[in-house]
């Protein structure tokens, strides 16, 4: 290496450390003006692979920090899913519930489909008032909310009078407009590509 390589490669990294202290300083500064500490309302949505998938990390994050969670998950429940069988492992730290019967193609009963949904929404309006149970994961509340199968006025009014410091994360496609508008957080995952799209079906430990 000559002269110029290593005068370049000092450049190079003074220009780097120059740009690290500047990012550095805007993060502190935002971090310092963000010192409420609130529950979250989590909108997981989009067509793309991943809503679920994201929901549970958080449940097996919570649980590292040692806190209760909730989770009523609606539509599935045809076929148990894997994180249903993990998460079951335990009960002192997970209220599992199931109220689904599968999706809306395989089930064709639409009366059906509502019971259930309502059904669920009992469970999960009585883990929204819980003050001990840090985390609620309403997975793929979403579809039903955009089949019309509660009432949307009514699932708002629940989330917006749960106890203060509680998060709550919703998943599914389509999350409504209003649910979006009340969130703290939303995530609109894309497809880019899908090995279903390749002949290539579910498989465990990825979509089941």
């Amino acid at each position: 290496m000559n002269r110029s390589d290593t005068d370049t490669d000092t450049d190079t990294e003074a220009r780097h450390r120059e740009k690290m202290q500047r990012l550095k300083a805007a993060v502190d500064a935002r971090i310092a003006q963000a010192q409420e500490d609130t529950g979250v309302l989590l909108v997981l949505t989009g067509p793309g692979k991943g809503k679920s998938s994201s929901a549970f990390g958080m449940v097996a994050r919570a649980l590292g920090h040692g806190m209760k969670v909730g989770v009523v998950q609606f539509i599935k429940g045809a076929t148990p899913t894997g994180e249903e069988r993990f998460f079951r492992r335990f009960p002192d730290e997970v209220t599992y519930h199931v109220t689904g019967e599968g999706f809306t193609w395989e089930t064709q009963n639409r009366a059906r489909d509502i019971e259930r949904a309502q059904a669920g929404w009992v469970l999960a309006r009585g883990l929204l008032q819980r003050e001990d149970v840090p985390l609620v994961v309403l997975d793929e509340l979403n579809i039903v909310l955009a089949h019309g199968y509660l009432e949307l006025d009514t699932v708002l009014a629940d989330l917006t009078a749960r106890p203060l410091h509680q998060h709550v994360v919703v998943t599914g496609r389509g999350a409504p407009p209003a649910l979006v508008e009340l969130a703290q957080t939303v995530s609109d995952i894309k497809v880019v590509k899908h090995a279903f799209r390749q002949g290539i079906r579910a498989q465990p430990g990825l979509e089941l």
